[in-house]
Parts: C-alpha cells; sequence; structure tokens
C-alpha cells in the first residue's frame, strides 16, 4: 500500500512534469506565431513565398507551397512509384511467364503426391527464377527503348510507356497460339476491327493471355499426370488382388512414383519441356 505522504509527493511530482510539458510546447507554438508574423508584411506585398518554417517544441518542420509546380510533380512521381511498386506482384503474374510456370510445378507436386514437398517457397522461387531467364530479352528490350531513354530525357513518360509496353504486348500475342482468347476479350469490349497489333488495348491482350497460359498449363499437366495414375491404378489393383483393401493405395504407390521421377530425371525432363514452350 502506497501511503498517503508518498501519494501526495507522487502527485505534485505529476503537476510539475505537466505544467514543465505544457510551457515547453507553448513557448515553441509562440515562436511559430513570430515566424509567421515575420512572413505577414511579405504576405501582403505580395512576395511569393516557396515555404514556411518553424519549430514546435524539438520539432522542426517545413512547408513548402509548390507553387513553382515541382512540388506537385515531385509527389505524383512518388504516388507513381508506390503504385508500381505495390501493383508489381501482379504484373509480374499477369504478362509473364510466371503464371504457366507455377501452374505447372503444382501439378508436379500433386501427381506426385507428396503434399507440401517441395514447399510452395520452393516451387515460388523456381518459377521467379525461371521467368527472369525466359524474360530476360524483353526486359533488356523495355530497358533499352523505354527506361533509358526516360532517365536520360530524351523522351517523355508517355512515349517511354507506349516504347515499353511494346515488347511486353509482343511476347504476349506471341503467346497465344489461339486466337478464340483474343477474340472472346475483343467481342467483349466491343472492338470490331483491329488493323495492327497497337490497336488491341492491352487491357483485352492481358486476360486473354492469362487464359491461354492457364489452358496450356493444364493441358501439361494432364500429360504430366498419365504415368502416375497408371502407378497409382497398377498399385491399388495389386492390393485388392491380396486382400489388402485397408491399406491406403497412396501410401505404397508414393516411393514408386518417386522412383519413376528419379530415374526418368524428372525435373530436368519437366523443367527443359516447360521453357521450351516459351521458344
Amino acid at each position: 500500500m502506497i501511503k498517503h505522504g508518498n501519494r501526495r509527493a507522487i502527485c505534485n511530482m505529476v503537476l510539475i512534469i505537466i505544467f514543465a510539458l505544457l510551457i515547453f510546447v507553448f513557448a515553441g507554438t509562440r515562436r511559430v506565431y513570430a515566424a509567421a508574423a515575420d512572413l505577414a508584411p511579405a504576405v501582403e506585398e505580395g512576395a511569393n513565398l516557396q515555404g514556411i518554417s518553424g519549430a514546435i517544441g524539438p520539432l522542426q518542420f517545413s512547408l513548402n507551397t509548390g507553387e513553382d509546380g515541382k512540388g506537385l510533380a515531385s509527389t505524383l512521381q512518388i504516388l507513381m512509384v508506390l503504385t508500381i511498386i505495390s501493383l508489381a506482384p501482379s504484373i509480374l503474374i499477369m504478362v509473364t511467364s510466371f503464371t504457366r510456370i507455377i501452374v505447372v510445378l503444382h501439378f508436379v507436386r500433386s501427381a506426385l503426391g507428396t503434399q507440401t514437398t517441395p514447399p510452395n517457397q520452393v516451387l515460388i522461387g523456381l518459377a521467379l527464377f525461371l521467368t527472369m531467364f525466359i524474360m530476360s530479352p524483353v526486359i533488356t528490350e523495355v530497358n533499352t527503348q523505354a527506361v533509358k531513354p526516360l532517365a536520360a530525357g530524351e523522351i517523355t513518360q508517355e512515349e517511354a510507356w507506349k516504347a515499353g509496353i511494346a515488347p511486353i504486348r509482343t511476347f504476349m500475342l506471341e503467346q497465344m497460339d489461339d486466337a478464340k482468347d483474343l477474340k472472346l476479350f475483343l467481342d467483349i469490349a466491343g472492338i470490331s476491327e483491329v488493323k495492327t497489333p497497337e490497336d488491341i488495348p492491352i487491357t483485352v491482350v492481358i486476360p486473354a493471355f492469362l487464359i491461354s497460359e492457364l489452358r496450356k498449363a493444364f493441358i501439361i499437366g494432364f500429360l504430366i499426370y498419365i504415368p502416375f495414375i497408371i502407378i497409382d491404378m497398377v498399385v491399388a489393383s495389386t492390393l485388392m488382388s491380396m486382400g489388402m483393401m485397408m491399406l491406403p493405395p497412396s501410401m505404397i504407390s508414393m516411393p514408386f512414383k518417386i522412383l519413376l521421377f528419379i530415374m526418368a530425371d524428372g525435373w530436368n525432363l519437366i523443367i527443359g519441356q516447360v521453357v521450351k514452350t516459351f521458344y
């Protein structure tokens, strides 16, 4: 228990601290008002003020009016960079080879029946590096035609966007073997006539490319499943003939599937064939 005298001493100490903080804050605010009062005559004379600076206690601040237009331009550039960073994962998935690769790798793991082996982190990392390998010519072209000229001030941002999106559009259109996906979204968008690839909006190309990639990935996944399904059927038939119906066939078939995958050098075969589908 706290004695009455100690309680009163603690209360007095708290009041002293609060009083000191109030003096500290009001003193800083008074300096801000004084700075604003010094700037008032300049405002009345129509001077072009670029900013106001002051202090609140130990905190220093500076307010830029941005009348020269540079402040607004810098703010918009920062906002654009943050938007691109936040959308980078979606852009990576939508306009590159990542979708087909990651779907095929998940089909491989499901066909083997190894549940979480390899883990998702390994599959995603492998898909990312394969995507960088496949997309390196496109990335180099974008860097040469758009990024470097924009950094050097040779072209505007709009010109850089058109120059940078052109190689990516070409890559997506080349990967769409069947034009029905592209025609589907052209019909939905109400576009009846297209003379050149540049006339196709990027909002039409991206979803058509995604559907095409998913279809190809599922076809590859189906072909991967066939030998492993045969092993499952053979193991299940053998167990039933031996009267071991209570024993899960997947427990027996998984080692044989892994053995088949190792003997066929599965990772080399599957990754090599998937990468070749982009060339």
